[in-house]
């Protein structure tokens, strides 16, 4: 996972606020938000305490922030939206080309589109329905949700769930990959919960590096299954075991 680190995010927008004036579509800033007005067209959005807003029907190049959340509005284009402190939410029918937060979580409406990969590290992701991830989806901790998506990569987690729901169709496979560090030591960690839900389907390989439970249902196809074994379930999941 490609994670620029709080350091270099900091020193490119110091750099670039120092630096010879930029063209203006372009807007750096240290401390405070940015808007990207409804309509409006921009190059790169930059801050480092502030967060960044993209109204309806925007078009930005890309939007970088380190503390601070982004929100693209319904029907907005980004090239791209990184942050390392705050969480990103793409509107509906607004498109992205890639998604990217350290410490938050990844929220696409209905009919979103990002057209390469989500990437988060602490932090939970949700797709609605009738959204799409061309490229793959992946977190280390926190519960990974589609209902109704598309999704034409892989879906990867370490220590989060994974629920598949309303006919949701991975085109790729899922992983979980083992952990590191004292979360895999501790004897209070939750198993995470995989739930296939009905209609969807997963139709590369299911690989699963540690400890989970695996619930599938009847109308849900999956590909081979590795690491695991499939337990049937219909309307409602039992409690955990852990």
């Amino acid at each position: 996972m490609r994670v620029r680190t709080l350091a270099s995010l900091i020193s490119l927008s110091l750099a670039l606020a120092a630096g010879p004036a930029l063209a203006q579509q372009d807007v750096d800033k240290v401390f405070g938000g940015i808007t990207a007005q409804a309509d409006q067209e921009y190059g790169s959005l930059s801050s480092v305490n502030g967060g960044i807003t993209v109204r309806e029907g925007a078009k930005v190049e890309s939007a970088e922030t380190v503390n601070g959340g982004i929100t693209i509005h319904d029907r907005a284009r980004v090239g791209s939206a990184e942050t390392v402190n705050g969480g990103i939410t793409l509107g509906e029918g607004a498109r992205a080309g890639s998604l990217e937060a350290v410490n938050g979580g990844i929220r696409l409406a209905k009919g979103a589109r990002v057209d390469r990969d989500i990437e988060a590290v602490n932090g939970g992701i949700r797709v609605a329905e009738q959204a799409e991830v061309v490229g793959d989806i992946e977190n280390v901790n926190g519960a990974i949700t589609l209902r109704g998506a598309q999704v034409g990569g892989d879906v990867t987690t370490t220590n989060g769930d994974i629920v598949l729901a309303g006919g949701t169709h991975v085109d790729g496979g899922i992983l979980v990959e083992k952990p590191t560090g004292n979360w895999w030591k501790s004897e209070d960690r939750q198993v995470p919960r995989i739930v296939i839900g009905a209609n969807s389907v997963v139709a590369g390989s299911l690989v699963f590096e540690h400890e989970v439970e695996l619930f599938v249902h009847p109308t849900a196809k999956i590909g081979p299954v590795t690491g695991a074994t499939a337990q049937p379930f219909t309307d409602t999941l039992p409690p955990r075991s852990k």
